[in-house]
């Protein structure tokens, strides 16, 4: 079922820009990326040094403004395309008084064109969707092509984490980080019954977990 249209929507995007960044690629193919140069200058961005995470898929919010709140020595830039959820996470984080939080409008194909290389601390992908259908596998955010974005913007001792209800996902994931060149660690089939310390839930996960079901759970590093 599709969230209903918020009111204002437009105006209220429009209206917040002290925390939202919009891609305009619309004359740009995907696979062009890199040639057009729109990097975020993160240190005026976020008004300091402090190193930065990057959430691809943000969705309301929950993870991304816990994280900052948690971690005010941190900063966080939250990935998001869909723009009537996208502006409940603004709502969130200027109502918690968040200066280390910042979102930027967006399809994860475009990055190398917004972030600098080797500047990401660590990305999260929290509950992607899985795509499950073999003919839009190229969409799933743990795709090589994808994983090739990601090896450019994270620092080379930066780490992925990433959280998934879906089992064939997890395992598919599993695999293409594997035949990337990535190092694997941390691996849950079952976060919230392991000894996992730290772990931010997002909506998806209550709503999951609640039902019983498993989460799954990996960290990916460069080797």
């Amino acid at each position: 079922m599709r969230m209903k249209r918020k009111k204002n929507l437009d105006e209220r995007i429009s209206n917040s820009t002290d925390y939202l960044t919009e891609m305009h690629n619309d004359s740009l193919n995907y696979k062009d990326a890199k040639k057009e140069n729109h990097i975020i200058d993160f240190k005026a961005l976020f008004g300091n040094d402090n190193p930065v995470c990057l959430e691809i898929g943000s969705g309301k919010g929950q993870f991304g403004c816990t994280f900052a709140q948690q971690n005010p020595s941190i900063n966080i830039l939250c990935v998001e395309r869909n723009k009537n959820v996208l502006i409940l996470a603004i709502d969130k984080a200027r109502e918690m008084k968040l200066n280390n939080i910042r979102f930027l409008c967006g399809t994860a194909e475009y990055l190398p064109s917004y972030i600098e290389k080797e500047s990401v601390e660590k990305i999260f992908l929290n509950f992607s969707c899985p795509f499950p259908k073999a003919k839009h596998v190229a969409h799933r955010l743990t795709n090589p092509r994808f994983l090739e974005i990601y090896r450019e913007i994270i620092n080379p001792q930066g780490v992925i984490c990433q959280k998934t209800d879906n089992m064939h996902f997890f395992e598919y994931s599993l695999e293409q980080f594997s035949s990337c060149g990535f190092k694997l660690s941390n691996i849950s089939l079952d976060l919230h019954n392991s000894d996992f310390e730290g772990n931010i839930v997002t909506e998806y996960e209550e709503k999951f977990s609640s039902m019983g079901m498993p989460i799954y759970r990996l960290e990916a590093r460069l080797k």
